[in-house]
């Protein structure tokens, strides 16, 4: 077993194999798309064409409205239709710019750099921000000011995170067995902004294809290296990522720069690239379509504001009509009531399956096994978290640690009394969180 992981975590079955020998495809939208101005972290876009207008494929329709915001981009070239609210995979509302796609997709003149090797360090943060680069493995964080830490002397390691441990996600791997190189440009690119950083491409075991061809690659590297990391999840959540690289730790209160890291997702360096090398704003993104009730699994190029149902038809349609959808990974991602939703900048996956565990357990009395606490990558102790939290007794959640919860799901996969451990704490989370915003 590898020394690099981290304390506690579960081994579902991966599912993996449905996709993982399927290249990645690229699918163009049917007749519409609604691209929403939330797409990231903090302040919505602010809306800058209106209904009639006339746009192409790269035209920036939504300006980063704030500090921590980021720009929106049309991902087809045609007519924008409406400007309205439309629902979300995380079931709220967000406003949309709908533009009907006249399916010729005539592109802006993107700026491309004559030398990028000239370009400044505020050239690169520029244009990736222009671009609207954001964390693509589900936090949104808008990318440039990921990427502009308060001194940039201080950052010691760039984590490049390739170890995709949530179960069925084969997105990731496509990108880096594809075209790894295109994710070793990105990673130089970053690293050129921070003087004193080393570069780690961290892969779970899982990948011996992926280790071997990065290897490969960076083998006369200095300022790179792969480090193969033990597959078990969630390897990929930022602080056990980090503690299995570097042995260092961080906490809730804590941002990795605090320890001298910055970690990226493998979809988030590409869009760098892109965005640096080739001038072009972040549009499409590939999500992993694959699940038991699917027909042909697949690893799809997707343009942002394509509707989620097309991508059923996409992948074949249904072997049986599912009893549930996922937007995302089973561990942590969103069941949907409607597939009437755009794809957005975070969307990773849409997985179909023909039977609902979750909703068909019941759970009962907690038999203080301790199963819960020994999983827990942010060792705390869940059961006990969730019954405060049924209490609702908030300064005692915090006493104990329960802000630390990275809401993984291990503790509630592993429990036998079948308790939903990880909804529970979460929700009190969420309310600590909104009553800090308020204050």
């Amino acid at each position: 077993m590898s020394i690099l992981t981290f304390i506690g975590g579960i081994h579902p079955w991966d599912g993996k194999e449905l996709s993982k020998e399927k290249e990645i495809i690229r699918y163009e939208p049917q007749e519409e798309v609604a691209i929403s101005m939330s797409q990231h972290i903090g302040t919505p876009a602010k809306v800058i064409v209106k209904k009639g207008d006339k746009v192409l494929v790269g035209q920036k329709i939504g300006e980063a409205n704030g500090f921590v915001s980021a720009n929106i981009h049309s991902s087809v070239s045609g007519t924008v239709k409406a400007i309205e609210s439309r629902l979300m995979t995380n079931g709220s509302k967000a406003e949309c710019v709908i533009i009907e796609n006249d399916e010729e997709y005539k592109e802006i003149n993107y700026d491309i750099p004559d030398d990028i090797n000239v370009l400044t360090k505020e050239d690169i943060r520029r244009r990736i921000k222009e671009a609207g680069v954001v964390g693509m493995g589900g936090a949104c964080f808008p990318t440039h000011i990921k990427l502009t830490p308060k001194d940039d002397d201080k950052v010691e390691y760039v984590i490049v995170n390739g170890a995709e441990c949530e179960p069925y996600l084969t997105s990731d791997y496509r990108r880096m067995i594809e075209q790894p190189e295109y994710l070793v440009e990105g990673l130089k690119l970053i690293l050129s902004l921070f003087p004193n950083a080393k570069g780690i491409i961290a892969i779970e075991d899982n990948k011996k294809d992926v280790i071997i061809r990065m290897k490969e690659l960076v083998k006369k590297d200095k300022d790179i290296e792969v480090k193969e990391l033990y597959t078990k999840y969630p390897q990929g959540a930022e602080r056990q990522l980090i503690y299995a690289t570097t042995g260092r730790q961080i906490n809730s209160s804590m941002l990795p720069a605090d320890v001298g890291c910055i970690v990226d997702n493998v979809d988030t360096v590409f869009a760098v690239r892109a965005a640096v090398i080739e001038g072009k704003p972040l549009i499409s993104r590939v999500i992993t379509v694959t699940g038991d009730a699917i027909r042909n699994p697949q690893n799809l190029l997707v343009r942002i504001g394509t509707n989620t149902e097309e991508l059923i038809a996409a992948a074949g349609g249904y072997t049986r009509y599912p009893k549930k959808v996922i937007s995302g990974g089973p561990m942590m991602g969103t069941a949907l009531f409607d597939l009437n939703v755009p794809v957005i900048k975070g969307s990773s996956a849409l997985l179909c399956f023909k039977k609902d565990n979750v909703s068909e357990i019941k759970e009962s009395a907690c038999i203080n096994c301790g199963k819960c606490a020994n999983v827990c990558p942010g060792m705390i102790v869940p059961s006990r978290l969730a019954s405060i939290s049924d209490r609702g007794d908030k300064e005692e959640f915090i006493r104990l640690n329960g802000m630390e919860c990275c809401e993984c799901g291990c503790c509630s996969y592993i429990c036998p009394a079948k308790r939903h451990l990880t909804q529970r704490i979460k929700t009190m989370r969420r309310e600590i969180l909104e009553d800090r915003r308020k204050k």
